[in-house]
């Protein structure tokens, strides 16, 4: 039953903002859609060009008319949800007609790989990378990548409502409304993503000796998106090579205003902001449980089991998803610890997915808080505090939604797996591994996969791109239909 007057204060969705927003975001698809048409006139890949020529075209025609419609200068959560949600759906959409033309894939396997592309996840549906176009290993990169910075710059539209993690990503000076803290977030995400990629390219080119590869690996990395040229992906690499890869994957996955900080406030803005270090601890404790998990139960050599844990723990809590050894051979104990990071994931506006070390905090911390005041006075006053800040209660029901729906999104997709017959780890760890928007594969995902199936993966690699409350906030009837605030 909804609260007295909560009919008369929530409104439903204009479906002019959204057209506005969307609009001027297929503006933004179609210029980044330019990358790959130019590069298959480079590989000269003509078969292509006209692909994603008339993909350009068509979202130039249904684009510019919505993004010149006037629309009103606040705007609502649930718009904002609403037009999170739509990016990661559309983008996907409108990029399976190049990626059917370049692989022959089905509609479904198709359209898995851009909702894996666009939401930086890493599962595909292509068995050997290696013979496909170069024009398509470049499309898919670059989809991450810029998959990864839509959701960095669009965090913000994801924690409306969450004190702690907005005042972390922007300054509370420039929170005078939606749209104005939103341009100051892209800007400085922008100049931080375009600095570590420019970074990432130029370390990878020069370990593999070969521009391509870098490149699109760099944008994978960066991204935490985790697409190889290789089927075998990382293992197919040099050691060097495969630790620069997951470094700046790691880097990827920190909160990306952070580094815009550090030029301006120095160490004191790492003192404050200790996400960071609460991240590169899960990576060294799950790399500990790792290691030991190689060496007792695989029987590798304990240099080589320390050195395999380091690159599997950064790959699972980055949630970039480059795999150095099959999940499917390692021991049922690795696969629970790398499940535990794959949940976790990285840092709140970051490229990184998962429900995020910051959320995992509120809950310790509020857990913490519950039993000390079982052993406090009558009229003892403790309020919840995170890095300096105080907790609201709105705060702490967001961190418990969250984990809620995560588990509910990742239960009765793991459900629909068993109902098939398939094995019950391997499915849990795939199932996983997409909400999480990882990329780690248990042997599940591939060409074989059933279509349902397929498709329930897609969702969950959509759910947990824009962490769940944004697509069910999209999906929601109430959402569409209801009164509506003047314009």
């Amino acid at each position: 039953m909804a609260p007295a007057g909560a009919e008369t204060l929530s409104y439903a969705v204009r479906p002019r903002v959204v057209a506005h927003f969307l609009g001027q975001l297929g503006l933004m698809l179609a210029l980044l859609t330019a990358a790959p048409l130019l590069a298959s006139l480079w590989f000269r890949e003509f078969a292509a060009t006209w692909r994603y020529g008339l993909v350009v075209l068509a979202l130039l025609a249904l684009s510019w008319p919505a993004a010149r419609l006037r629309v009103p200068r606040g705007v609502q959560r649930n718009e904002a949800f609403t037009v999170t949600a739509l990016a990661f759906l559309l983008a996907p959409l409108a990029m399976v007609f190049p990626i059917h033309g370049a692989t022959e894939l089905d509609f479904v396997p198709a359209l898995f790989e851009a909702v894996s592309a666009a939401t930086t996840t890493g599962l595909t549906m292509v068995p050997a990378p290696e013979a496909q176009p170069r024009t398509f290993l470049f499309a898919r990169a670059w989809m991450q990548w810029y998959g990864g910075l839509g959701i960095a710059v669009l965090s913000i539209a994801l924690l409306m409502g969450q004190a702690v993690a907005t005042h972390r990503l922007v300054d509370a000076a420039a929170t005078e409304t939606f749209v104005t803290t939103s341009r100051t977030h892209a800007r400085r995400v922008l100049q931080v993503y375009a600095g570590l990629t420019v970074l990432a390219i130029a370390v990878l080119a020069l370990l593999a000796g070969d521009f391509e590869e870098g490149l699109l690996h760099a944008l994978a990395a960066v991204s935490t998106g985790g697409f190889s040229t290789h089927g075998d992906s990382l293992a197919a690499t040099s050691t060097p090579f495969a630790s620069a890869v997951l470094g700046c994957s790691l880097l990827g996955a920190i909160t990306l205003p952070l580094y815009y900080g550090l030029f301006r406030e120095r160490a004191s803005r790492l003192r404050r902001d200790r996400e960071w270090s609460w991240f590169l601890a899960a990576v060294l404790a799950g790399a500990g449980l790792l290691g030991a998990a190689l060496y007792l139960g695989a029987g590798l050599a304990p240099g080589e089991a320390v050195r395999q844990a380091l690159l599997l723990s950064a790959s699972a809590q980055s949630t970039a998803g480059f795999s150095v050894l099959a999940p499917a051979e390692l021991p049922a104990v690795a696969l629970g610890v790398l499940l535990a990071q794959m949940l976790v994931g990285g840092c709140v506006g970051s490229t990184a997915g998962g429900v995020k070390i910051l959320n995992l905090l509120i809950l310790v911390r509020a857990l913490r808080m519950t039993l000390a005041r079982a052993g406090m006075g009558p009229h003892a006053v403790a309020r919840l505090r995170l890095f300096g800040e105080a907790l609201e209660p709105r705060t702490l029901e967001r961190v418990l939604l969250l984990l809620v729906l995560y588990g509910l999104v990742v239960f009765l997709s793991w459900l629909l797996f068993l109902a098939h017959g398939l094995p019950p780890l391997a499915s849990l760890f795939e199932v996983v591994s997409a909400t999480g928007t990882v990329g780690l594969s248990a042997g599940i995902a591939g060409p074989e996969l059933p279509p349902l199936l397929a498709l329930v993966l897609c969702f969950d690699m959509l759910a947990g791109r824009v962490e769940v409350v944004a697509l069910l906030v999209a999906l929601w009837p109430g959402t569409w239909i209801g009164r509506r605030q003047a314009a």
